[in-house]
């Protein structure tokens, strides 16, 4: 858990953290609307360059990004075993008596796994270089519009930014609390596997009382500071958009093209 890495911000001194938050927000959604069109092995390296090239100039370590992966290596692997059992297309690949792994079940699932990939990359560097408060106004501002249909994006807005907030600080109170009932005896890592199910069950009354312990500190420490949901605020940061901003959602709108012209080309 100690890698999950989603929702924690690095104050580095890059142009990407200088970067106005709406264009950030606009240019992951572009992003993860062209890694779902299929383009193909091609356009999967054209959004892999466009990441990879963001994260270098954002001064974030590849490191840092595969820490956010590693949690879904465990997911993809069960995720292959369901694909051998279920997919029997393509070639044979691996014949185990009567079970035959063919080759349609692999491609699939290397195809979910570089979606997977591609997405963590984009979304962790947008976390990564947005400060909470930033992303907050700036889907607060891209939600604006909806406040003609009496939406509270102010609101919707907190609430993303506060969740986006507390997923390291949950992680690490899990891992405070794994190491706590080790210490008293409590072996997570062998025995049965029902005796495993239950020692890690363990861990959910004590994290739920921390939880709703940190929410009300949280709406206490709010709430004495005069902050009431609906009422009309001011601001002392105002969001602009510069020549970066645009260009960087040139850049996520040009991605999104160039794989829509794949996928009707391939």
């Amino acid at each position: 858990m100690g890698n999950f890495t989603l929702g924690r911000y690095l104050p580095l001194d890059s142009p990407i953290h200088k970067m106005d938050p709406r264009a950030k927000i606009i240019a992951m959604l572009v992003m993860l609307i062209a890694v779902f069109i299929p383009a193909g092995w091609i356009g999967y390296g054209v959004i892999f360059i466009v990441a990879a090239s963001t994260i270098l100039i954002s001064k974030l370590s590849f490191g840092f990004i595969w820490k956010s992966m590693k949690p879904m290596l465990m997911m993809l692997f069960f995720l292959l075993i369901i694909n051998a059992f279920v997919m029997k297309t393509g070639e044979p690949l691996l014949t185990l008596g009567s079970f035959v792994i063919y080759s349609g079940a692999v491609f699939q699932t290397l195809y979910i796994a570089i979606r997977l990939m591609l997405m963590i990359m984009i979304t962790t560097c947008l976390t990564a270089t947005t400060k909470p408060l930033d992303m907050t106004l700036g889907i607060e501002d891209l939600l604006m519009p909806l406040k003609k249909f009496h939406v509270p994006a102010h609101e919707i807005a907190m609430l993303i930014s506060i969740a986006l907030r507390f997923i390291p600080d949950l992680i690490e109170e899990t891992q405070r609390i794994m190491k706590a009932q080790q210490s008293r005896g409590v072996d997570m890592k062998e025995g049965k596997l029902m005796e495993r199910v239950m020692a890690i069950l363990s861990l959910i009354v004590p994290l739920f009382v921390s939880a709703l312990q940190r929410a009300e500190d949280l709406a206490n420490a709010m709430e004495a500071r005069g902050y009431a949901p609906g009422e009309k605020r001011t601001r002392y940061k105002v969001l602009k958009m510069g020549k970066c901003d645009y260009f960087l959602l040139l850049g996520a709108f040009t991605t999104l093209i160039v794989m829509i012209g794949l996928a009707i080309l391939l």
